[in-house]
C-alpha cells in the first residue's frame, strides 16, 4: 500500500485505495424508463473510480433525467482538478425532468495522474445515481 505523511503521521493515499464503478448502466447515455431507476442510496461512502463500461470519469455537463440507470442523474458541476490541485471539493447536481440541479451533494475529487477518484456520498433520495462518461 502507498501512504502519504511525514513518517510519524501517515495515512493511505486514496489514489491506491478506492473501489471501482464499472456498470455499463452508469454511463450518461444509458437511458432508463421512468420509475425503473437504480439507486446509489446503498452505496457506502468512500473513494470510487469510474472504469470499464461505466466510463473513465464523471461528466461535467448536465445529464438529462432518466440516464445512468436512474431517474435522477448525477453529474459534476465544475471542472476536474489538476494533479497539483490535490483533493478539491466539487458539487454534484442531480437532474430531474424540469431542472439540471434538483438537488446537490458536495463531494471530494482527486486527480491521480491518469485517472480521477471521487469521494461519493449517499444521494438524498433513491432513484438517484452518479453518472460516468469517457
Amino acid at each position: 500500500p502507498k501512504y502519504i505523511g511525514n513518517g510519524t503521521n501517515c495515512k493511505a493515499d486514496h489514489c491506491y485505495h478506492y473501489k471501482n464503478l464499472n456498470d455499463a448502466n452508469r454511463k450518461m447515455n444509458y437511458s432508463t424508463p421512468y420509475g425503473s431507476g437504480l439507486c446509489d442510496k446503498q452505496l457506502p461512502e468512500g473513494w470510487y473510480r469510474f472504469v470499464g463500461a461505466a466510463g473513465t470519469k464523471m461528466p461535467t455537463t448536465r445529464v438529462p433525467a432518466y440516464r445512468c440507470g436512474a431517474d435522477w442523474s448525477g453529474w459534476l458541476d465544475g471542472s476536474h482538478p489538476t494533479v497539483e490541485d490535490g483533493k478539491v471539493q466539487r458539487k454534484v447536481c442531480f437532474s430531474d425532468r424540469s431542472t439540471g440541479c434538483q438537488y446537490a451533494k458536495k463531494i471530494s475529487v482527486k486527480n491521480c495522474g491518469s485517472y480521477f477518484i471521487y469521494k461519493l456520498q449517499k444521494p438524498a433520495t433513491c432513484n438517484s445515481r452518479y453518472c460516468g462518461t469517457d
